[in-house]
């Protein structure tokens, strides 16, 4: 195992060093979340439907491998494959991230082939719906896996009593980037006509651009951030070895994830409520365009609103849990997220200003309850696993979070209604916040071996 064999002084830094490469561990989520707002949330969704609508026949079925998927549901299914392809990766990627040490190289490798793939969406036009879902698919695998390195990098970069601010200004940093791009696309499509664009092209415009957006920030995070040296059996180890070691490593990974129960407790809680989290966002656009018969113009507002709503909201829910524990203010968001599911089941179609309360609320808690479920998480992870547990960590952030989109799809394919589909992802936000409720995350980071903070 190598868990025992990361070096302490090489992770120990004075606080000017950990200040700085926590400023660049910021610029990931600032390159990235551009992605999960423009193209995952707001163009991708709405888009690739009509693509798929283009291509279906005269039932509205298209038939990708033979197999009759009606077309409003192809989005869904794709998002739902690209995450069983991340879970293929991820925990590979995670253990050979801790047996090398080297975080970085996977890091680049993985942002790099998910930026390229969004940028090639620029050329998703006509009936090329099965270009759209495997761009889709690649993209979205390849921003979970590299999450994992990313969040990997929290333990080591920040002391226990700053993970909370540390995750929660990441997130802060992700959702003012989605908020800035968005006002650039929402000039560039609502004035399509005046740059003599047609629609379309101005959506894959939009689209491409996240991907260049990611590319180029992502060399911030890449020159901030160091990799932390391993011990000397494994240091040695490159290549072909680390990748066939890395698979032996994983086995043992999940063999000694039996050995933390409580911290396996936390990760089946937050699998559940964050599949409720995932699937709303990925699915927003597609109820308000679809059900709402909102515009898309209206849409890229609500998603802004609710983009910089977020910046405050995670903020204030770190101050929050400065004085109630990330568990209880993690609590609170759930019941909230319970709330506007039902809220959002009977928002009346063609209503703007509701539309923009439900966004405003959905902007309150996002950012909030996932940042301080990460820097929850980080307490909970035995000292030099941090990439391994923390893919397993993403598997429920997104790469298990396949059920959601599953079956909110489902639904809608069975019921032809997008309202049926909404009301079922009360049940993941119910079910997750009575498992976290049970979970003593005291006990929990104590059994980790880790310092326990004053708060959480």
């Amino acid at each position: 195992m190598t868990a025992d064999t990361t070096e302490p002084e090489e992770c120990a830094t004075g606080p000017a060093e950990r200040r700085r490469e926590q400023r660049g561990w910021y610029f990931y989520d600032f390159a990235c979340s551009v992605y999960s707002t423009s193209v995952l949330t707001v163009f991708l969704g709405p888009y690739l439907t009509s693509v798929a609508r283009a291509a279906a026949d005269a039932e509205g079925f298209v038939h990708p491998l033979g197999v009759p998927v009606r077309a409003g549901s192809l989005f869904a299914y794709a998002v739902s494959a690209s995450i069983v392809v991340a879970v293929l990766a991820m925990p590979l990627v995670g253990a050979v991230a801790d047996r090398t040490g080297r975080k970085k190289p996977l890091l680049a490798a993985s942002a790099y082939l998910g930026a390229t793939a969004t940028a090639g969406m620029f050329f998703l036009a006509g009936e090329r719906y099965l270009l759209g879902a495997f761009l889709l698919i690649v993209a979205n695998a390849s921003l979970s896996v590299s999450m994992v390195l990313y969040n990997a990098y929290l333990p080591q970069i920040a002391e226990p009593d700053e993970r909370d601010a540390v995750s929660s200004r990441g997130w802060a940093f992700g959702y003012t980037s989605g908020a800035l791009v968005l006002v650039l696309n929402l000039v560039l499509y609502s004035g399509h006509d005046s740059f003599g664009l047609t629609e379309g092209e101005a959506v894959r415009i939009c689209l491409a651009s996240a991907g260049v957006w990611w590319g180029a920030f992502t060399l911030v995070p890449l020159r901030r951030l160091r990799d932390r040296r391993t011990g000397p059996e494994e240091g040695g180890r490159t290549g072909g070895g680390a990748v066939g070691s890395g698979w032996g490593q994983l086995r043992a990974t999940l063999k000694d994830m039996r050995r933390h129960p409580l911290t396996l407790s936390f990760l089946l809680a937050y699998l559940i409520y964050n599949d409720g989290v995932q699937t709303v966002i990925s699915q927003a656009s597609i109820y308000g365009s679809e059900e709402l018969g909102l515009d898309q113009t209206t849409l890229i507002t609500a998603v802004l609103l609710v983009q910089v709503l977020a910046v405050a909201g995670a903020l204030g829910m770190g101050r929050l849990a400065r004085s109630y524990g990330a568990k209880r203010t993690i609590l609170g968001s759930l019941a909230v997220w319970t709330l506007i599911l039902a809220a959002g089941y009977f928002l009346p179609a063609g209503s703007p200003v509701f539309f923009y309360c439900l966004a405003a609320a959905i902007g309150l808690v996002l950012g909030g309850s996932q940042a301080l479920s990460r820097s929850l998480f980080s307490h909970l992870v035995p000292r030099g696993k941090e990439a391994e547990y923390f893919s397993a960590y993403e598997m429920s952030d997104r790469g298990l979070s396949w059920l959601g989109p599953l079956v909110f799809g489902l639904a809608y394919q069975l019921t032809g209604s997008y309202r049926d589909a909404i009301i079922s992802l009360v049940i993941f936000f119910a079910v997750g916040f009575a498992l976290l409720a049970r979970v003593p995350v005291r006990r929990a980071v104590e059994a980790a071996g880790n310092p326990i903070p004053e708060r959480i």
